[in-house]
């Protein structure tokens, strides 16, 4: 059984970054694609970031290009979101997920609990 779980969550100042992890465990993931989401109270989830686990290519949304920075270590099993010069907008709960296919559209089917990210201004 798949499980993911996420962790660095935390408090930081508007311009200030955090690195988030997810530990992925209950089979080998070649084939899949890791995925950060996020949801903000009141707003819908959405794509933050992905990364294909087999060849490691990343993928972003436009409003996070240049700031986060996807990335998965294939011996730890582990996906990580770097993100730097956060604003009180990227506050919101982190999500990691994993589906098993490269391809870029389609629904996740695992994922983690979930991380608080808080942004003071």
């Amino acid at each position: 059984q798949v499980q993911l779980v996420e962790s660095g969550g935390g408090l930081v100042q508007a311009g200030g970054s955090l690195r988030l992890s997810c530990t992925a465990s209950g089979r080998t993931f070649s084939g899949y694609t890791m995925g950060w989401f996020r949801q903000a109270p009141g707003k819908e989830r959405e794509f933050v970031a992905r990364i294909t686990w087999s060849s490691g290519v990343p993928n972003y949304p436009p409003f996070v290009q240049g700031r986060f920075t996807i990335s998965r270590d294939t011996a730890k099993n582990t996906v990580s979101l770097q993100m730097n010069s956060l604003n009180p907008e990227d506050a919101a709960i982190y999500y990691c997920a994993a589906k098993p296919s490269p391809i870029l559209t389609g629904s996740y089917d695992y994922w983690g609990q979930g991380t608080q990210v808080t942004v003071s201004s």
